[in-house]
């Protein structure tokens, strides 16, 4: 496949209406036609690379994505929505450079990006296999037939589907009557039931350990002396002495305002 992919040093890209960047014209035009050809901005690369990460625990390969694509980097913009890419050998997931993503069809039924579509939509249905329990499992068929038709859709249209949109619609499939936010593990939802009970007791706990009460009875205590402090000003200013009254209960009622 490098010998058929060779010739490809660069291209020319568009900015289409849909936002979304076309091939425009290549280094090599008996090859490839560039008639619907789309490919991926570095923004939906790093994209992709987020939804491809939780696949790494059913079997995703990395390598298998890597040859599926051909990178490129930016040489000259052209102005008018149009950019001059230039290949490079930079690596998809490793590279820091902003790189544009053109997936190999050379051979669409057989070539590395068929491979991938394929090895992506099998890693999807085993998780999504593995997170829900479905009546019955879900098959790669199911997936592909539902894909398709939403594609044959589009093509009725008119609508050329972009290579993002259809990587996208595979990695963020999900079966009619379930969300993308219901995507946690079935086998633990009766222990995630228990855990509000558990936290429920273990706080009822903390509230009625004593040692806990320290600084919450010191702040009470000390508001109430100062209330009472207060009060005793209010009647060391107000209450005219009694004749006969002790001496010595004025100056201690006033002291202790004074704590």
């Amino acid at each position: 496949m490098a010998k058929a992919t060779s010739t490809l040093d660069w291209c020319v890209i568009r900015l289409g209406d849909d936002h979304n960047w076309w091939v425009h014209e290549t280094s090599d035009p008996v090859r490839w036609d560039v008639d619907g050809l789309s490919i991926i901005d570095p923004r939906q690369r790093d994209h992709l690379i987020e939804l491809v990460d939780p696949l790494r625990d059913y079997g995703f390969d990395q390598d298998l994505m890597e040859r599926a694509f051909i990178p490129f980097r930016i040489e000259k913009d052209l102005g008018s929505g149009k950019v001059r890419l230039k290949r490079t050998k930079e690596s998809i997931f490793e590279s820091e450079e902003k790189l544009f993503l053109l997936p190999d069809i050379l051979d669409e039924e057989n070539g590395p990006y068929a491979d991938l579509l394929d090895h992506l939509t099998r890693c999807r249905v085993k998780m999504l296999n593995d997170l829900f329990e479905f009546e019955s499992k879900l098959t790669v068929d199911e997936v592909e037939d539902e894909l398709r038709e939403d594609q044959n859709s589009s093509f009725i249209e008119g609508k050329a589907v972009h290579s993002f949109e259809e990587i996208t619609a595979i990695l963020d499939f999900m079966p009619a009557g379930y969300e993308s936010d219901d995507e946690k593990p079935a086998k633990s939802t009766e222990e995630d039931d228990d855990l509000p009970e558990l936290d429920a007791a273990e706080e009822e706990k903390l509230k009625n350990d004593e040692s806990l009460k320290w600084d919450e009875d010191e702040d009470d205590e000390d508001k109430d002396e100062e209330k009472e402090k207060d009060e005793d000003d209010e009647e060391g200013d107000d209450a005219t002495p009694r004749k006969g009254e002790d001496e010595d209960e004025k100056p201690r009622a006033r002291t202790r305002g004074k704590r």
